[in-house]
């Protein structure tokens, strides 16, 4: 019988992650990047310093930063370690090229998705903002069903992409690297966890904002400094991912490439999963900013996805092509999965180097389990309302601690389904609303700091 549930939803799974949803995400962030006018090339003039700043005078929770990243600390996470990896072990290391390029138009989605969860947020009479694609589908495009479908499927898959997976993680790591016991790995995570949620946005964005800069920089650190250890080999590197992107053969250094089909198949599905530009879960975080419009956090919003995928991912295929490339008995068919693969890479530093990386995946984790319990709340109080909130953490805290000692593979096959299926519901608000985003981005762009008149209706908790 469980064979039989398994098959059927690996089936399932095989549909909705398959080519008709990489060609509509992908689509949909082509289609938006014109839209907006190219809206990446403000990331660095205005989105990275609208990231630092503060706008306390502006309705929301917490600061802009502390919107950031809590969105950056669920999407930061062992995709970036392990995908790439995984992609580059199945695509060849032409899907490294692929998911660079899914970033880079992956971040005019982000900024889409974002400004209509910032627009159409909501307050409650506790003064809690909430916003994301559910809201826009109801006060945007009178929708409420298809509202109530991607909360439903969004606070769902929080139990399995968001938790029970990454806790798996991290107790592996543990057992494998320090021998602790996964129950005890388990219970400890669960403490931690339970202390942050129950605080709310800001417990969870206070953490996040110490937390996420500090991992990124603690594992980039590592990163280049494998990258100066296989510094003659980094120009070779990446005309080997240019070139391999597009044909199939092998290259210098026991590199072989996939193919075009299969390096865009599994760069563009590592791209997308890294950075979840159009599935909807980071504007969740972005709906709580303290921010005067929506075009102000969407920019800031879109620096989530450049600093995720064109700068950390990239990181990652660098390293892991160059020291290929410096060892060629090292390749696809030497390892099992894309974790061995970073482990043998991070190995290259003596003593420290599987520190980094055994430091960096445990963090990358635990600041997933954080980002996503605040989604999933969010979500849930949005299906059944406020009383949902406490026995939501409650069962939130015990997935994290049973975690370590159950079978995953179903749990993260039936996550993993409705992570896509958030996409659909998502992407419909997104496209269809469009035309006002479009008009707000000209309105504003130019003019950050004017004030949307736009006003925020209060409801019922």
């Amino acid at each position: 019988m469980l064979d039989t549930i398994n098959n059927v939803v690996n089936a399932i799974n095989g549909v909705v992650w398959g080519w008709p949803m990489i060609i509509l995400l992908l689509g949909t962030h082509l289609f938006l990047t014109f839209r907006t006018g190219f809206i990446q090339k403000y990331t660095i003039t205005k989105g990275i310093k609208l990231s630092i700043s503060k706008d306390p005078d502006a309705e929301g929770e917490v600061s802009q930063f502390g919107a950031l990243t809590t969105a950056l600390a669920a999407t930061i996470g062992t995709g970036n370690i392990v995908g790439v990896g995984t992609a580059i072990a199945l695509g060849g290391p032409g899907a490294v090229l692929w998911c660079w390029l899914t970033g880079v138009f992956g971040m005019a989605t982000k900024y889409a998705e974002s400004y209509i969860a910032v627009k159409y947020r909501v307050k409650t009479e506790d003064g809690r903002m909430q916003g994301g694609a559910m809201y826009a589908l109801e006060r945007g495009l009178n929708m409420k069903w298809l509202g109530m479908l991607f909360a439903l499927f969004a606070g769902l898959a929080s139990f399995g992409i968001g938790c029970a997976t990454q806790v798996n993680s991290i107790a592996e790591v543990c057992k494998t690297n320090f021998n602790i016991p996964p129950v005890i790995v388990g219970i400890v995570i669960a403490v931690l966890t339970a202390i942050v949620i129950f605080g709310g946005i800001k417990a969870i964005a206070g953490v996040c904002e110490k937390l996420v800069p500090f991992m990124a920089a603690f594992y980039v650190i590592g990163c280049i400094i494998i990258l100066c250890m296989n510094y003659d080999y980094i120009i070779p590197a990446i005309c080997v991912i240019c070139k391999l992107a597009f044909t199939k053969g092998a290259a210098a250094g026991g590199l072989v490439g996939a193919g075009i089909q299969m390096a865009i198949r599994y760069g563009v599905a590592r791209g997308l999963f890294s950075n979840e530009s159009g599935l909807g879960s980071a504007p969740i975080a972005a709906a709580a900013a303290q921010t005067r419009n929506p075009v102000r956090q969407a920019l800031v919003s879109s620096t989530g996805t450049f600093w995720d995928t064109v700068v950390v991912c990239l990181m990652t295929g660098l390293v892991l092509v160059t020291t290929i490339m410096k060892n060629p008995s090292i390749n696809a068919d030497s390892v099992d999965n894309g974790g061995q693969l970073t482990s043998l890479a991070f190995g290259q530093i003596p003593v420290i180097g599987p520190i980094i990386l055994t430091l960096g995946i445990i963090c990358f984790a635990y600041s997933t389990v954080l980002g996503w319990a605040y989604y999933g709340e969010r979500c849930i109080e949005y299906v059944i309302g406020k009383k949902g909130l406490i026995p939501y953490r409650i069962l939130y805290v015990v997935v994290a601690a049973i975690a370590p000692i159950v079978a995953l593979d179903l749990v993260w096959l039936i996550a993993d389904t409705l992570n896509a299926l958030m996409a659909i519901p998502n992407l419909v608000a997104v496209l269809l609303l469009s035309n006002l985003m479009v008009r707000d981005t000209k309105k504003y762009i130019n003019n950050l700091d004017a004030i949307d008149d736009t006003p925020i209706p209060v409801i019922k908790d």
